[in-house]
């Protein structure tokens, strides 16, 4: 899937002197972490770096080092413009609507529609941070201790701590390759998939209560109105699907949030192997993983909700 001979990357990034580098809305942990480990690998090799999320930073990510100097949109000329972990340009946001084609498109989505001058998709990695492992020290840049801290934060959270069914050998040699550079690989593990806000508890608490089950499909629903009561500040689910997709008995999770301007965000996952959620996501024009895909669908809670319940039984034969 990639149109990158090698060494056209190195040359683009050696050659470039102010880069522009954005990831997806409502960002995970991949995202921040693959933005962060190149945008600080690059700066450390005397390139000034713009951070970008439109989004934001979650406060649960926060703690990594450079976080601070993420911000929502990109300010003055560039030279060079780097996605990274979005299968489709759209997911940039709205700031970057007429900002052109990205010079380079990294990213692990099987759905990624390779809309960079240079792509480098591999489908078969478990995390857009993973690709970047491997390649950083190929394109004579350094993996620092804070660049590792962030690459693991998007290893360990597209994971789930190495409990996706893609979790391979080589992903856990990546792990021990950051870990040598003196990461605390536990305390990282520990604020990215286990720590808790007491707002993201009283969130979750709304969620699990919405919980419903029919023909092999578990799925919460958080409204807008849970949010306010709860007092949670993120426009995401604070990764329930995660809880979701323990639920024993099932073979595909979901969940449903509400969001302001009248859109819905759905997060599929696949409970069971040789289930492929990554096709219902991109009829609903999203994308992602056979095991982990998401769509943000205009309408109203309730009827997105239905027409999507609908086409994920029928697509899946459920």
């Amino acid at each position: 899937m990639n149109n990158a001979l090698p060494g056209d990357i190195k040359s683009r990034l050696s050659a470039a002197n102010k880069i522009v580098i954005v990831s997806h809305v409502r960002p995970d942990g991949d995202a921040i972490g693959s933005l962060l480990g190149l945008g600080l690998a690059l700066r450390e090799a005397g390139k000034s770096v713009q951070m970008v999320l439109v989004d934001g930073v979650p406060s649960s990510f926060r703690y990594l080092e450079g976080s601070e100097t993420i911000v929502r949109e990109p300010n003055g000329d560039h030279d060079t413009f780097i996605t990274v972990d979005c299968a489709d340009f759209k997911r940039t946001g709205k700031a970057f609507e007429n900002f052109g084609q990205p010079d380079l498109n990294i990213d692990h989505h099987k759905t990624n529609e390779q809309f960079g001058k240079l792509n480098l998709i591999e489908a078969e990695e478990v995390a857009t941070a993973a690709i970047l492992t491997n390649h950083l020290p190929k394109w004579g840049l350094s993996i620092t201790q804070p660049v590792a801290a962030a690459l693991l934060t998007g290893i360990i959270t597209d994971t789930l701590g190495f409990r996706t069914s893609n979790t391979t050998p080589e992903a856990l040699r990546q792990a021990a390759t950051l870990m040598e550079t003196g990461v605390d690989m536990p305390n990282i593990y520990m604020r990215a998939l286990i720590t808790k806000t007491y707002p993201a508890a009283r969130y979750w608490g709304a969620g699990l209560s919405s919980l419903q089950s029919k023909n092999g499909i578990v799925w919460g629903t958080l409204t807008l109105a849970d949010r306010k009561a709860a007092g949670y500040g993120g426009n995401d689910d604070a990764d329930l699907i995660n809880m979701i997709s323990a639920i024993d008995g099932n073979k595909v999770g979901m969940i449903f949030v509400e969001q302001a301007d009248k859109h819905v965000k759905i997060s599929w996952r696949a409970l069971e192997n040789g289930i492929d959620v990554s096709p219902i996501a991109k009829h609903f024009k999203g994308g992602g993983h056979a095991a982990a895909a998401g769509a943000d669908i205009e309408g109203g809670l309730s009827e997105v909700q239905r027409d999507v319940l609908k086409v994920t039984r029928e697509m899946l034969n459920l």
